[in-house]
């Protein structure tokens, strides 16, 4: 595991995450296009957490806080590198990330159908909060 590095993606990451999430994401986003991530990556240039084996993008994670909450988006481990501790490693960066910013929960967006993401979430300590749902409006 000491070859895993975790930092934060840059522009030049955008085109390859994209890429990324069509082969190692489930579902898709509104924002899943170049400005959609760009704008991500200038609103908070710490919040898209890339895990990388050398110059390989093993993983993602969406680690956003906006003052009040902590949101977790995009958690994305590449199929021939899970079960490698790499979702548990951004996990915990993101946790350091929310903890340094003061943030005291997170909320991670799970799709119901995802059973293997369950389970990864599950055992980083999260649960799930079946009195909430989500609610939402494209623009």
């Amino acid at each position: 595991m000491s070859d895993l590095h975790i930092r934060s993606a840059t522009f030049s990451d955008i085109d390859t995450v994209l890429r990324f999430w069509r082969d190692a994401a489930e579902g898709t986003s509104i924002s899943d296009d170049h400005d959609g991530v760009a704008r991500l990556i200038t609103r908070d240039p710490d919040a898209l957490l890339l895990a990388t084996r050398g110059d390989l993008l093993t993983g993602t994670l969406i680690a956003g806080f906006d003052g009040w909450r902590c949101s977790a988006y995009r958690l994305a481990v590449h199929p021939d590198h899970r079960r490698r501790g790499i979702a548990t490693a951004l996990l915990e960066a993101a946790e350091q990330r929310f903890a340094a910013l003061g943030g005291r929960r997170i909320d991670a967006m799970v799709l119901e159908a995802n059973e293997q993401a369950h389970h990864t979430w599950a055992a980083t300590g999260y649960h799930r909060e079946d009195h909430w749902r989500r609610w939402a409006k494209p623009l």
